[in-house]
């Protein structure tokens, strides 16, 4: 993997007079809106000193564009990173730091949401933290005792933390981290600015990050704030539709020659088509045909893409994001699998669609590669956003967290919304599995006999924290 441009000098000790004077520049001349956090601790201010004299001088002119191309550049590695991976050309990155406030302003003013960018890139030596809002100041933190073998540590344990499928009192590593990524802006910024959509743009080693699980001893990050990841704000759909009743095209497979069936699919394709057709009210009812296990084939589902025009695809079916090559990740049809690689071969980009839907993925999680794979899907199909898990959850939380899902799908004025809808249906126990039922926000749902017995809490992150929205919450 190339080595990212860098964004601000690697020195790591700063002489105590400039520190000093940009923590006393920044409390007196910086308007309220833009003040650079200083900590109080000294360890904490010689940690952060390069960071704040940067952020304190770019009131200036001149330094303010020397840190747009900064962030430009930083952008641009990003692109480079996945045309790499896929074997394409760098696109073109255009959008500095004032483009990509105002494209956020406009956008949360038609979403009525306050969005912001919060890029978390992993340096070797430091964790590199830039926060933009729609006022268009880049707020930079570099961590110095967050170096990469440490952040890969503290996320090894993260991970094994919400793999647990039994609800924990205690969260060190998702504290931990929440520490480390969130809490260096939230009161200042996050909160004062009244933010409530992060877009987390994230480099190698964090790209696999159940976000939603992060913590602050409180509450969960998916309690705060709806999220998305982005490859690169460059490389998402900024254009905003309302998401209107449409069609949807539902694919699966229950049973597989070579993997673990998912026996709760049918059940899962034929309660999001009763969900979207028949509970709705009149206006708001969606069309769709679904194709299930010998009908689930790459002829069908090209044939249904030209025929339907869909405004949402989804599959259930195994996904796997390995690591290597694109060739080596695939979603499962009934009688192939279909590469990564070779999915831009499939016309997904008709015009009405919206949203690709993987309902079961599996992520090799903490390799680059299989990350990148994972974080580039939405690219690499041409869709404007995707929805995915990071891991191949249990049939019963899957079919817990698609069915709410769609219940908020279109009731919400972003995608990243209505699933934070339904990750907290599951967080708070309002969708939950009971003997022979599932019961969700807005009735039940017979299960299939094999998950009658089940008695998982699905309110763990386990069940809901690894779907992920990807590329634009819009």
């Amino acid at each position: 993997m190339r080595k990212r441009p860098v964004l601000v000098s690697s020195c790591q000790r700063v002489k105590s007079s400039l520190v000093h004077w940009a923590a006393r520049f920044a409390k007196r001349s910086a308007p309220d809106s833009e003040r650079v956090s200083v900590p109080e601790s000294p360890a904490k201010l010689a940690t952060w000193g390069l960071a704040i004299a940067i952020a304190t001088l770019s009131a200036l002119p001149a330094t303010a564009q020397t840190l747009s191309e900064k962030v430009l550049a930083m952008e641009q590695g990003l692109e480079q990173d996945f045309a790499e991976y896929f074997g394409e050309n760098p696109q073109q990155v255009t959008q500095g730091p004032a483009e990509i406030a105002a494209t956020l302003a406009r956008l949360g003013a038609e979403t009525n949401t306050n969005p912001a960018v919060l890029w978390v890139i992993p340096r070797g030596d430091h964790l590199h933290l830039v926060l933009l809002t729609a006022k268009g100041q880049p707020i930079v933190r570099d961590l110095y005792d967050v170096p990469d073998d440490e952040l890969r540590r503290v996320v090894n344990d993260f991970m094994l933390e919400t793999s647990s499928v039994v609800p924990r009192r205690h969260r060190p590593a998702a504290q931990k981290l929440y520490e480390w990524i969130i809490e260096p802006y939230e009161s200042e910024f996050l909160a004062a600015e009244g933010i409530d959509t992060l877009l987390f743009c994230l480099g190698g080693g964090v790209r696999g990050l159940p976000l939603a699980a992060l913590h602050d001893g409180d509450q969960f990050l998916i309690e705060k704030y709806s999220l998305t990841r982005i490859p690169a704000f460059n490389l998402i759909e900024t254009d905003y539709t309302a998401l209107r009743p449409g069609n949807i095209l539902a694919m699966g497979a229950s049973e597989f020659e070579a993997q673990e069936p998912l026996p709760a699919v049918p059940t899962e394709l034929s309660s999001i088509l009763a969900e979207l057709r028949g509970t709705r009210p009149e206006g708001e009812i969606w069309q769709g045909r679904s194709f299930l296990n010998q009908n689930f084939t790459l002829p069908n589902l090209r044939l249904w893409l030209r025929a339907q025009s869909p405004t949402v695809v989804h599959l259930a079916t195994h996904a796997v994001f390995e690591p290597g090559a694109p060739a080596n990740s695939y979603i499962q049809l009934w009688d192939r699998q279909l590469s990564l690689e070779a999915m831009g071969q499939v016309n997904w980009n008709s015009p009405q669609l919206e949203l690709l839907v993987l309902s079961a993925c599996r992520t090799a999680v903490g390799d680059d590669e299989a990350e990148l794979g994972f974080a580039g899907l939405a690219l690499q199909s041409g869709v404007k956003s995707a929805l995915a898990s990071l891991w191949n959850v249990d049939d019963a939380g899957t079919l817990a967290l698609m069915n709410e899902f769609y219940v908020a799908l279109g009731q919400t004025t972003t995608k990243a919304e209505a699933l934070r809808q339904a990750q907290l249906a599951m967080l708070r126990g309002e969708a939950r599995l009971e003997a022979n039922q599932l019961l969700l926000s807005r009735g039940a749902v017979p299960v299939p006999a094999d998950l009658e017995a089940s008695s998982a809490d699905l309110s763990a992150p386990y069940y809901w924290a690894g779907f992920s929205l990807i590329s634009s919450p819009w």
